[in-house]
């Protein structure tokens, strides 16, 4: 049995959020745009191939990313996605509605005034 703080979920909306993020770094294919938020999160958040994936095909019909196949590093041949000036301007628009969110969940979580 997993121990329920060695990995945490995504908080709902935030995985297309984090993927473009990512991309914002450049071309990546799935697997390594897993392991970066992997990575950047210190091992706290591991989004699993069953909500990347999806999450991914339903950005490129938005037309948030592109995708091409070509070579990984390893020789193997893998989608690589890349961001679109659409994706970056969603980009900007999630991080303000995720910082919207955040603040009003601060405000309920500050101590009540006694």
């Amino acid at each position: 049995m997993e121990d329920s703080k060695s990995k945490s979920e995504l908080v709902p909306g935030t995985l297309e959020m984090l993927i473009l993020k990512i991309l914002m770094r450049g071309t990546m294919h799935g697997y390594g745009i897993a392991q970066r938020i992997r990575d950047a999160s210190a091992d706290v958040l591991h989004v699993e191939e069953g909500s990347l994936y999806p999450a991914l095909q339903r950005m490129l019909m938005k037309g948030w990313v592109t995708a091409e196949w070509a070579q990984t590093e390893l020789n193997r041949k893998a989608r690589f996605y890349k961001l679109t000036l659409a994706g970056k301007k969603q980009l900007g628009i999630e991080v303000e509605e995720f910082r919207r969110v955040t603040r009003a969940i601060e405000s309920v979580l500050q101590p009540a005034d006694t």
